[in-house]
């Protein structure tokens, strides 16, 4: 029997995403899962919610309830990770309010800018226990690593445990694919795409209408031109979003107008990643291009009162329609186990797959899985003027995850002051003095620094 270890299994409502994925996949419907969390009670109430969705597809998986990690990794063939270190109070709150106060705006602060790097920090030590249990305990499983920020933390486990089977993986890719197929009034099933950089940062190659060989970008392009000019608005612009607004593509569609690419990643993740959109005392840029201030400020609020109402009535997630999810977790788990080819995304070492893009940093391509294992595929080179977009992201989570490895307070800093968005806005004392007082703030969830 296929087991699967989910470590932060208290994100109810991923890991329902993940479970529904594989039930209904004919060879998974008896598998064992085993759910870990340090939260009790957010675990309890996971394995409620999948028990009715269980009945509700007349499966009977096997479900086990761990607080103990190491239990639950025993005879594990897959292993993923959905933890949030210093979750949304104390730390995320620590990560904005801190930066606000000396002028520093953030939308998203996951993934670089100085609130992915206090992330990154309070987050790869964790995932390096996590790593060396595996290693002892079942050392040929398949990691799934979702834990943001995706690259430094990547860089990290690889540089510390290369012999573990890690992929790091996200759903931007083949969302903003669906994205790009609903703005054209396109078939998803019917478009072609090579995609390729860093994780959040990676630009689609091509993308082509399958049935007809059509290169899409020029249609991309005429739609990205009028969204800029506000004579169209994107097809996710018209959805709500968690945190309640409806969420702009201008950033983006901007990008597409000036680098020729469409990016992975969206508006209000991708304005903190460039130092020309969140400037100090610019509202006309913020107003401009609708970018969302604190954006995962306001989706923490809804998951908490989201959370507050599942502790009262777990019935609003767990009657949700079930249907199969786009996260590759189900795919790479079906591609090995049942030697069903498939091509996904996932963030792997460059080692040479990206020429022009440093050897030691993490690069986001397509990898095939089967039953042989994965193996990422080697692109080449990107248009210069990407990867040097990329490269100016890199510097922040290759030194990063050096400052987490080598516990040096002078990489922190080198990480900050290399921040696109951060150094566009702060000068070098205040760079330094914001990093101080974060790493005070955020106390026992850091590590010691020198």
């Amino acid at each position: 029997m296929t087991k699967l270890t989910i470590i932060g299994a208290g994100s109810t409502v991923f890991t329902k995403n993940i479970v529904i994925d594989l039930l209904l996949i004919d060879s998974f419907k008896s598998i064992e899962i085993a759910l870990m969390d340090i939260n009790e009670n957010r675990l309890d109430k996971t394995y409620q919610v999948l028990k009715i969705i269980s009945k509700k597809m007349g499966v009977n998986p096997k479900f086990t309830l761990h607080t103990n990690r190491k239990e639950a990794l025993k005879n594990a063939d897959f292993v993923q990770t959905t933890i949030q270190v210093g979750g949304y109070k104390p730390s995320t709150v620590i990560d904005f309010e801190i930066p606000k106060k000396y002028g520093l705006n953030q939308t998203i602060a996951d993934t670089i800018g100085i609130g992915g790097i206090m992330r990154s920090l309070r987050t790869i030590p964790v995932l390096l226990e996590i790593a060396e249990d595996i290693d002892k305990i079942c050392p040929d499983a398949i990691w799934m690593q979702y834990v943001n920020p995706m690259c430094s933390n990547m860089i990290a486990i690889n540089k510390s445990f290369p012999q573990i089977k890690s992929l790091g993986l996200c759903h931007s890719v083949q969302g903003t694919a669906e994205m790009i197929a609903e703005d054209l009034k396109e078939s998803i099933d019917d478009i072609e795409y090579l995609c390729a950089g860093i994780n959040h940062m990676s630009f689609y190659q091509k993308i082509t209408k399958i049935s007809t060989g059509e290169d899409l970008y020029p249609r991309l392009k005429k739609f990205g031109f009028d969204v800029i000019n506000d004579k169209k608005v994107s097809s996710r612009t018209n959805r709500i979003e968690d945190s309640g607004k409806h969420l702009h593509e201008k950033v983006r569609y901007e990008i597409l107008n000036r680098f020729g690419y469409f990016v992975t990643e969206s508006s209000e993740h991708f304005a903190e990643y460039v130092p020309w959109f969140i400037k100090s005392g610019r509202n006309d840029l913020i107003d401009k291009y609708k970018i969302p201030i604190d954006e995962y400020i306001d989706r923490c609020n809804f998951y908490e009162n989201l959370w507050i109402n599942l502790e009262k009535d777990i019935s609003q997630i767990a009657d949700q329609e079930i249907k199969r999810s786009n996260e590759y977790a189900s795919f790479i788990m079906d591609g090995y186990i049942n030697n069903n080819p498939i091509i996904i995304y996932a963030n792997v070492m460059n080692n040479g797959l990206i020429e022009n893009l440093p050897t030691n940093c993490c690069v986001e391509v397509p990898c095939k899985i089967d039953g042989s294992g994965f193996v990422p595929q080697k692109i080449g080179k990107l248009p210069e003027h990407l990867s040097a977009l990329m490269r100016t992201n890199i510097n922040v989570q290759i030194l990063t995850a050096e400052a987490a490895l080598t516990k040096k307070r002078e990489h922190i800093y080198h990480a900050a002051l290399l921040d696109p968005l951060t150094s566009s806005n702060l000068s070098i004392d205040e760079i330094y003095s914001m990093v101080d007082e974060l790493i005070e703030a955020h106390g026992n969830y850091l590590p010691k620094y020198i």
